[in-house]
């Protein structure tokens, strides 16, 4: 029986410095989400303008997936730097930092008159966008009780999902509304609207439980390097590393750029029903997370489980999909396809559950950012891969889409061979815990 009071995992109980949560953290933390929730919109809005961006800008299939490759380069390599700012410089000002750069960058896209500057306003949102999701997940960590971690980390990871529906339902039909330029453009003042709430109303902690300040001597590139160092040694911290890698990308890479291509030229559909399609991955992908979130919090002993069975179907689905005989897959399969890629996100933050408990709070945004690196890796490898094969091939789907077999088969060896390292290391915890808290009458 592995419930979540008896794993070496589960979540901690409430400790006399633990913040007190309550409506007043629910409603900062709400704050801080939203503006990750618009640098989702903004991250997945070429998702559904893949095709508009071909013909605005003249380019084939490689140089359009050079869009996303370049914006998530940017965003996996400021994953560790942004994870140490947020450590020293706390929430507040990372996330106002990157609310100006992905706000910039959005409207640079709008205006841009050619592909280069295109290119650089791309890069400039995923700057903008890396500073979000692991300053909510610290933020998460100042306002709530331990207990309420994965909880905490699951819904935000769901509420910025939801900004995928706002891209396919909303920004994909401005486009064909209202043009390029006001699309982009219009989308643009909810980064502005969500930086304004956030300078007036957001807290990096409650009153009474301010960070104690780091002393001179964890202020040196020495110690930057050694908490870096630390971390990546914990087995945790690497296995939530492949974890992310592995479940991550197979829906980043559908959602961000090439499902709506995949559907419409591939499968023969229009794009209001494509659009509905990576709708009801987002949809699935909420739901999927609510119960992966409850089974963890019971069962800490299924995350591995939980990974390595999305990971599977995910790939059975995938395959029977590009293998399926005949021009156009049935749009059952392609439904079933779509509900599956939803679970692809919830099993992802999987990974932050591994890095949490292996590492003390002081290291919690370099963790974090390790982690975070994983998927947008594997994310930026795989829209990279398929956007040269489809050169290669003529536009060849089925051919292009099988690199996503590839990285699932190096990032599920990684897990196996990190699982059991993990395991012992967290026991070796929970009995350390457990040894320091007897007292012995004397």
């Amino acid at each position: 029986m592995s419930s979540a009071a008896s794993s070496p995992s589960a979540a901690a109980p409430s400790l006399p410095g633990d913040p007190p949560g309550g409506r007043r953290a629910v409603f900062v933390w709400g704050v801080g989400v939203s503006v990750y929730f618009v640098a989702i919109i903004f991250r997945t809005s070429l998702g559904v303008a893949g095709l508009d961006a071909a013909d605005r800008f003249h380019v084939n299939a490689s140089a359009l997936s050079t869009f996303s490759i370049l914006q998530l380069l940017v965003y996996a390599g400021m994953q560790i730097p942004v994870g140490l700012m947020v450590d020293r410089l706390g929430t507040k000002k990372v996330l106002t930092l990157g609310a100006v750069l992905f706000t910039l960058g959005q409207l640079g896209f709008a205006f841009s008159p050619s592909y280069g500057t295109a290119l650089l306003s791309r890069a400039l949102l995923g700057c903008g966008d890396a500073m979000t999701f692991i300053s909510v997940l610290r933020l998460g960590t100042r306002w709530f009780p331990a207990r309420r971690g994965p909880f905490v980390g699951q819904m935000a990871g769901l509420v910025g999902m939801a900004g995928n529906l706002v891209s396919t339902l909303v920004i994909a039909r401005l486009l064909h509304g209202v043009g390029w330029t006001a699309a982009f453009a219009g989308s643009a003042l909810a980064g502005v609207f969500v930086l304004v709430v956030m300078l007036v109303f957001l807290k990096d902690h409650p009153e009474g439980h301010e960070p104690p300040p780091l002393p001179a001597s964890h202020r040196g590139v020495a110690y930057v390097r050694g908490q870096i160092a630390e971390t990546w040694r914990e087995p945790g911290s690497r296995l939530g590393m492949w974890v992310h890698f592995t479940t991550q990308f197979p829906a980043m890479v559908f959602l961000l750029l090439w499902g709506m291509p995949f559907l419409v030229e591939a499968q023969g559909l229009s794009r209001g029903t494509a659009g509905e399609i990576m709708t009801l991955v987002v949809l699935s992908n909420i739901a999927v997370g609510l119960v992966y979130g409850q089974v963890i919090a019971r069962h800490h002993a299924a995350r591995v489980p939980l990974v390595l069975g999305t990971v599977l179907v995910t790939a059975l689905m995938w395959g029977l999909t590009l293998s399926w005989p005949g021009a156009h897959t049935p749009m059952p399969v392609l439904l079933a396809l779509a509900v599956v890629l939803g679970a692809c996100g919830p099993a992802s933050m999987v990974g932050f559950d591994f890095a949490r408990p292996a590492n003390p709070p002081a290291r919690q945004g370099t963790a974090s950012g390790i982690v975070n690196m994983g998927g947008f890796t594997a994310s930026m490898t795989a829209l990279f891969a398929v956007g040269v094969l489809l050169d290669l091939t003529g536009d060849n789907y089925r051919v292009a889409f099988c690199v996503i077999f590839v990285l699932q088969a190096l990032g599920v060896s990684q897990i196996l061979r990190l699982r059991a390292r993990t395991v012992r290391r967290e026991r070796e915890r929970h009995v350390a815990s457990h040894v320091k808290t007897v007292h012995v009458p004397v």
